[in-house]
Formats: structure tokens, sequence, C-alpha cells
């Protein structure tokens, strides 16, 4: 029998009144394992109502006690680790190591927020006139919401709902509909944890939901992680509705590989940046820039060499590297790339079209794909193709290089492969990229810092997790207080107050 995975709302699971349902795959057979609701306006307008309802009394509770929610949460996180990771991976296909990661990552911004009293601490300063001390509050926003994407339904729920329940808000999750399971046994695992009743809701939904969430007056901010157009489209409609926005949209990360390079390293970090989790990251290395050509050449050798060792496979099954792609629809889309790259007049040196695993003939598989001679002004270049697919785009000169990355649209990632510590320091600081890694393939800060990309990569003024979410999440509230000397009168002033 097809499971059913409803909303979760006011701390218990919810039916959805509406029809409308979509299916959930078994991306490594390519069944239809279950059926989520995809929820109405009137439907999210309840859970928004829900969620006003619980939240003051969360804002009121001190932010020590919340933080000892996190502390909670984290235990039962890692107690049911191992369940979390195979139901993640049977619903997306990423394999079960890198399901782990998937909620690894989510969890240590857990971590960081049960720092949460300190991070949320004001300023004082007395004495600032006569008599007159000045100080300043983070205070909730009240009801937020989080519209997050497939390919870490564990990781960036967690960045966003922990910030913001931290802070003292209640949060509204609008999971992808591709992969909902994980996100609805995190929001039961916060009310185990402690997190009170309608503090944390998840709503399954499409568009319709999305827009109720975005223009909702009593909606004060919204996070979103997917592709740019929507990314735009929700942050310039939110921002339009008086809401706070942060969206986070598409990637073409490069590689900048020097001629210094240790092109072992440079290759085995290329495998597993370029073809892990099937190609489906936001940090994914799709571009690989050798400069010059004799380091071109034995890149490509090299990578050739790697990509025909690469195992694909069902993605609980032990020593394969990368698992299916989430839908058959996914696997369409980046086998009609491949074809526009080859009519484009790319060097194909890996094909990974017709590929398929025994016993899962159905399962929505990519073999590693490979091009050279990748210019930039070809589709697979220029457009994000979230898949098992990299490609080589040589460059002369570091100086053509450094350019590449700098000049297109998306500003996510970006990575340089070199022994010169000089040039290293020259790249990272003229690259106009928002994170970059030397020597690291996949430059994903770690929680205390914060994740955002520049250009079109991002919209919004401030990044996912660290310090940045805390003030993304909170308002400041400043104030000026006199206590005057009984009976001490100065006199009606009709002048802006100064500090002359």
């Amino acid at each position: 029998m097809t499971r059913y995975i409803p909303h979760f709302v006011g701390g218990k699971s919810v039916e959805a009144s509406g029809g409308r349902v979509a299916d959930v795959f078994d991306p490594s057979t390519g069944a239809v394992q279950a059926r989520v609701p995809l929820a109405s306006a009137d439907e999210v307008r309840s859970v928004i109502e829900n969620a006003e309802a619980a939240q003051p009394a969360w804002a009121a509770m001190n932010p020590q006690k919340r933080a000892r929610v996190m502390m909670r949460f984290v235990d039962l996180v890692n107690r049911d680790m191992d369940d979390l990771a195979r139901l993640l991976s049977s619903e997306h296909g990423k394999t079960f190591d890198d399901a782990k990661g998937d909620v690894q990552r989510g969890l240590e911004v857990i971590e960081f927020c049960i720092g949460a009293p300190h991070l949320l601490k004001g300023e004082y300063s007395t004495g600032v006139g006569t008599g007159i001390d000045v100080y300043s509050m983070r205070q909730p926003l009240g009801v937020v919401a989080g519209i997050t994407p497939f390919n870490f339904p564990a990781m960036i729920p967690l960045w966003k709902a922990g910030p913001a329940l931290a802070s003292g808000n209640a949060f509204i999750l609008k999971p992808s509909e591709r992969d909902p399971s994980v996100p609805v046994r995190l929001a039961e695992l916060f009310l185990e944890a402690g997190l009170p009743a309608g503090v944390f809701n998840v709503v399954h939904g499409d568009k319709e939901a999305v827009d109720t969430l975005i223009t909702d007056p009593r909606v004060q901010a919204v996070g979103f992680v997917g592709s740019t157009p929507i990314a735009e489209y929700i942050y310039t409609t939110a921002i339009a509705n008086g809401k706070r926005a942060q969206c986070f949209g598409g990637a073409k990360n490069h590689m900048i590989v020097m001629p210094d390079a240790d092109l072992d390293q440079v290759a085995d970090a290329l495998m597993g940046a370029g073809y892990g989790s099937a190609g489906e990251r936001c940090m994914a290395i799709s571009v690989a820039v050798p400069v010059g050509d004799e380091t071109a050449d034995a890149l490509a050798a090299k990578l050739s060499e790697r990509v025909a060792e690469l195992k694909v496979g069902p993605s609980l099954d032990e020593g394969v590297d990368y698992g299916p792609l989430i839908t058959q629809d996914a696997v369409d889309r980046v086998t009609g790339y491949i074809q526009q790259g080859v009519d484009e007049g790319a060097t194909l040196l890996a094909d990974g079209r017709d590929f398929t695993v025994a016993g899962n003939e159905q399962g929505f598989y990519l073999g590693p794909t490979l091009f050279d001679h990748v210019t930039t002004d070809m589709a697979i270049y220029r457009e994000e193709v979230f898949g098992p697919v990299l490609v080589i785009a040589r460059a002369d000169d570091y100086e053509a290089a450094l350019a590449m990355a700098s000049d297109h649209e998306y500003g996510n990632g970006v990575a340089i492969f070199t022994r010169d510590g000089d040039a290293a320091r020259d790249f990272t600081a003229r690259v106009n990229v928002g994170m970059v890694g030397v020597n690291v393939p996949i430059p994903v800060p770690i929680a205390y810092f914060t994740f955002g990309g520049w250009k079109r990569s991002g919209f919004g003024d401030l990044n996912q997790h660290g310090t940045d979410a805390f003030r993304f999440y909170t308002k400041t509230k400043t104030v000026t207080s006199r206590w005057p000397s009984h009976g001490v009168r100065d006199g009606a002033s009709f002048v802006i107050p100064t500090m002359q």
C-alpha cells in the first residue's frame, strides 16, 4: 500500500482537506512509494493562524530554555541518524553516507544555535548624556517561513529552522514535495525535544502554497533555496509584500587548476565535487578550468580514467559512488543538456546517457558525463545543469581563468588548486564569487560562518547560518532611558537632541 505523508501542524499529523496530491518516487527503482498532499491557500492560511497563536508563548520563554530544546534535539537526531539517512536516501537517491552528511551539516547549525542566548544579546551604553542610558535588544519577528529544495531535505530545513526557532519565532516549513518525509520527521523530533506544539509546522504544497506564504501579511520573513528564476520571483514578491527575504538560487562553480597543482589531488577532488550526489548540489564543481593546454591535456586524461571507474547504482547499495537523480524529469533535462553540448561542438569524453542498472532498469540513472573544449558561449557552460556532468573549459593563463569565474552570472562557489601561496592569495582577494576554496573543492563554510553566493546566486542582504541568520530572524529595538532626580525640570526643548 502506498504511504501517505500528511502535513504536520500544531504538533500533530493533519490530513489534507483538498484533493490534490503529488507522487513521491523511489529514484532507485522508479516506483511510486508515497503520496503527499498539495495544500490549498486556505489550508496554508490555517497553518499560519496556528503558528501565530503559538509564537508569543515561545518568544516569552527565556533564550536559555529555548537553547535547551536545541540541545535535546541534537541528541535525538544523533539517536535516529541512521534511520533518517535511510529515509532520506530512499526518497532523494543520494547514497547512505552522503545522506548522513546531509543530516549532519544541518545538525551543525543547530549546535551553533545552542549559543543563541549569547547571539541574542543587545548592547548597553551608560551616561551617553546627563542621566541618559541607551541600550538595544533583539526581538523575534513573529511567524517566519522556509521554502526548501529537494537536494538537501535535512540540511536546508535545519539551516532555516534552527536560527528562526532559537530567536523565538514560529516557523512554517514548505519542503520539496519530491522528498518530504525527512522534514516531517525533523518536526516530530523537535516536538519530542520539547518545542511547543504549533511552533514548527510543515505544510506540503506547490506554487499555490508558496504564493500564500509570500503574500500573507502575518508571515514576516521568508527564506528560500532553489533555482534562480524562482529565487528571484519569491524575493521580489516577498519584499513587495513588506517581508524580509533571503533567497538563494543557482550556481555554476568553477575549479581553477594552476599548472603547479598536484593533478592527482585535483582529479580526486573533481570526482567527488563534480559527481557526488549525482551533481545535484548547488555547490557542485561543474566547470574545471585548467590553465594552459599542457595542464588541460593531462587533467583530461586523468579525469577520463577516473570517470570510467565510477560506480553508479541504487542509493543504499554498498560501494556506490553516487545514486540516481531525483525524478525522470531531471534525467530528461540533463540528457537534453548533454545533447546540446554535443550539438554546440564540445568534445564528449564520457557519455552518461542510456545508462541502466541491472535489476533497476526503471530507476532514474545517468552515468557520469565529461566534456572537454567547452567555451563560455555554450549552454553547458552558461547554465546550471544540476546533474553528473563535468565540463573542462580551458584558459590560456591565470588572468583568463580568474575572469571566467568572476564574469559568470552565478557567483556561489569557486575553488583554486595550486601550490603557489601568492597566486591563491591574489585569487581569493579578486575573484567575484561569494565562497572560495583554496585546495578545497566544495567550500561550504562551517556553521558559525555564513553561507551565501553573489550575483544571481543570491538575493537579499543577509546570508544563511552564522550570525547573519540571527540578524535576519530578529529585529533590533533601541531604548533611550533617563531617570532624572525628583523635582528637576529642564524646561521644554524644541530642537533635535544631540550629544553637544
